[in-house]
């Protein structure tokens, strides 16, 4: 299992549309193959940020797998205008301690 981890960082006065959005954006991924988990936490510190965490059973279903499908292309328009800047995604893997 990987663990995909993004800081998302939401224009201000959009994180209610934002939120809304990914209600609707939340089942696209979870159709994916490999996909196993998704969590969305909003920050307590920093208003207007939210973690994004997925948890996919390899590299490749979230990418090429999901970025490469037709459903990325609706996550993508649905989701992707909110960000500024642009959050960097990166992949972790099995963890050392639970």
């Amino acid at each position: 299992m990987i663990l995909e981890h993004a800081l998302l960082t939401v224009k201000p006065g959009q994180a209610s549309a934002f939120e809304d959005a990914m209600s609707k954006a939340a089942p696209l991924i979870a159709a994916s193959p490999g996909f196993l988990g998704l969590e969305v936490r909003p920050s307590i510190e920093a208003p207007g940020t939210y973690l994004l965490l997925v948890r996919w059973e390899s590299l490749t279903d979230h990418d090429p797998g999901f970025r490469s499908s037709d459903r990325y292309q609706h996550w993508k328009a649905l989701l992707h205008d909110f960000y500024d800047p642009f959050p960097t995604v990166t992949h972790f893997s099995e963890p050392l301690l639970l």
